[in-house]
């Protein structure tokens, strides 16, 4: 049997990146996925190949609380209660600075970054609740636990939120025998690099993380006996100084 046979599992962010790679690790480790994103063609992309009795591509934006709802409930339909939330999805935005970055820029960074995972966690506590169990990973980054002029003022304060949140959770949530991980990734080989004011250059990209390497972190925490919490947990590029 493999290790996530038969678990209900949602992927948010799933169409690239470090979404696309653990919704796929979990589809190969026997898990029933559901792949949340904003473009359907690239759930299709991320979804190619991996059986079909096993993935439910949900075209949403995490922001839009009524899709996400209708999501939660799609999902259950057709697989279940929902075992394991990766709330993944985010995106930053340039300018970046407090000074210079928009306030529309601003709403955007904090609803899809921080308020999209608050929706999806309301989303599935009840039935993680009846059933007494569950596991909630939020994808935060190294600029949760440290301001960033790289990552700028809306994105670190979001990150800042998400680490708050899942501590939150925990604090709430124990006695249903939910846990919840944050993971602090340094810098990661996404395509939200794509949108940093100085490129980076393909020799950066090749030394950093990968997708699959936070991919797998997610799984350790996923596949850790209910008795065992992660509450935090942070992962860097060697050649990335972490003060």
């Amino acid at each position: 049997m493999k290790q996530f046979e038969n678990k209900v599992v949602i992927v948010t962010g799933a169409g690239t990146g470090i979404g696309r790679a653990a919704a796929t690790d979990f589809v190969k480790a026997g898990a029933r996925v559901a792949l949340v994103g904003r473009r359907p063609e690239k759930l299709q992309e991320a979804a190619a190949g991996l059986p079909e009795a096993q993935t439910l591509l949900c075209p949403c934006d995490v922001a839009d609380r009524e899709a996400v709802n209708a999501v939660g409930e799609q999902v259950t339909a057709k697989f279940g209660p929902v075992d394991i939330l990766v709330n993944n999805a985010g995106l930053n935005t340039n300018p970046r600075a407090v000074a210079e970055i928009t306030p529309a820029d601003w709403d955007l960074t904090i609803a899809v970054n921080l308020t999209g995972a608050f929706n999806f966690v309301q989303a599935v506590l009840p039935g993680m609740r009846e059933k007494g169990d569950g596991v909630i990973i939020n994808i935060a980054s190294i600029a949760g636990l440290r301001a960033s002029k790289i990552s700028g003022a809306a994105y670190s304060a979001a990150k800042h939120g998400l680490v708050a949140l899942n501590h939150t959770i925990n604090e709430e949530e124990a006695a249903y025998g939910i846990r919840a991980c944050v993971i602090c990734p340094g810098e990661v080989e996404t395509p939200i690099l794509d949108l940093r004011p100085t490129p980076v250059s393909p020799e950066h990209r090749a030394r950093i993380l990968q997708p699959q390497d936070v991919s797998a972190a997610i799984l350790f925490v996923a596949g850790l006996p209910p008795r065992a919490c992660v509450p935090e947990l942070i992962i860097k590029p060697t050649v990335q100084i972490f003060r």
